[in-house]
């Protein structure tokens, strides 16, 4: 399975660095793979976020009009007076 952030991350293990060193490629390989990685998370979160809003929203609806104890086509008593 061909995973592009992978390749990327692979693709800059094998850049020549800029700085002699392992630990500096080292670095701003994580580096990358951390901000890529907080990316999607912050994606997913505000996509659960919207999911749940609209959740309570569609559930809340129903709610939106008042509730009455009365019958909704009561006839007022004939036994009244007027």
């Amino acid at each position: 399975m061909h995973d592009p952030f992978e390749e990327s991350l692979r693709d800059l293990l094998r850049m020549p660095p800029e700085q002699p060193g392992d630990d500096s490629r080292l670095d701003r390989v994580l580096k990358t793979a951390n901000r890529q990685v907080g990316a999607g998370d912050l994606f997913s979160l505000m996509g659960h976020w919207f999911q749940a809003l609209s959740i309570g929203v569609s559930r809340g609806a129903a709610h939106l009009a008042p509730v009455t104890r009365h019958a909704q086509n009561s006839a007022p008593s004939a036994d009244k007076a007027d």
